[in-house]
């Protein structure tokens, strides 16, 4: 099963960190409560660059590299990664993930699963005949699941909500996101305080919807 884990480096209490960087910087005294509301006027305000303070260290497991790969290319506010190397490991028998719109059909599975295992037996000839992993793995799909550690700051994310929320975004980047956002509020009150505060579709931050087809929840621009 995919997974989202926070790490441990991710600070608990967010909020109070935005106020306290606010205040330092408006030659204010620090104190707990202050900071927790003063972080809350900031982004309130939408003070955006406060955001930025409170990094995000979170561990994806289990999805595909496809989505994975549309996860880097979210790159405002300077996350950074690390994923698991298809250089150095062994993917003879790699795990897969396998779109709703397949499991829907028996025949599809079928076809789609016997794709998979001549992917995973060309692999195998490959390394046999003498091809380096590194070269083999060329072969490997984007269904293929993978491990990426991920560092990224809260407006990063808050901005991909908006896309990535939206019922346009692909199927298994929303359920990533909400995973995401779900392991966030998990992890400390204030995170959960800020999902419900910034975390929100396009059409809920518009007003309106901007998509070509709709999905109906707000909207179009003309009719709004």
């Amino acid at each position: 099963m995919p997974s989202v884990t926070i790490l441990p480096f991710t600070p608990k209490e967010p909020i109070s960190m935005i106020g306290f960087c606010a205040a330092v910087c408006q030659f204010s005294k620090n104190n707990p409560e202050r900071d927790y509301k003063r972080g809350l006027e900031c982004i309130e305000a939408n003070h955006g660059r406060t955001l930025e303070y409170p990094e995000i260290y979170a561990v994806l497991d289990g999805y595909s590299a496809r989505v994975i790969r549309e996860w880097y290319t979210h790159i405002g506010c300077l996350p950074t990664r690390l994923q698991a190397s298809t250089r150095y490991i062994n993917y003879d028998n790699f795990a897969y993930v396998t779109p709703p719109s397949v499991e829907k059909d028996e025949e599809a599975v079928q076809t789609y699963q016997s794709a998979m295992n001549d992917i995973m037996t060309a692999y195998e000839k490959l390394q046999i005949a003498g091809v380096p992993k590194e070269d083999a793995a060329m072969v490997l799909p984007l269904g293929m699941t993978t491990r990426v550690v991920d560092k990224r700051n809260l407006r990063n994310v808050a901005d991909m909500s908006h896309q990535r929320m939206c019922t346009r975004a692909y199927h298994e980047y929303r359920k990533l996101f909400n995973d995401y956002i779900k392991a966030l509020s998990e992890y400390s009150e204030e995170w959960a305080t800020l999902v419900k505060m910034l975390m929100k579709p396009k059409c809920e931050v518009l007003g309106y919807c901007p998509e070509k087809n709709s999905c109906g929840r707000k909207p179009k621009k003309a009719e709004a």
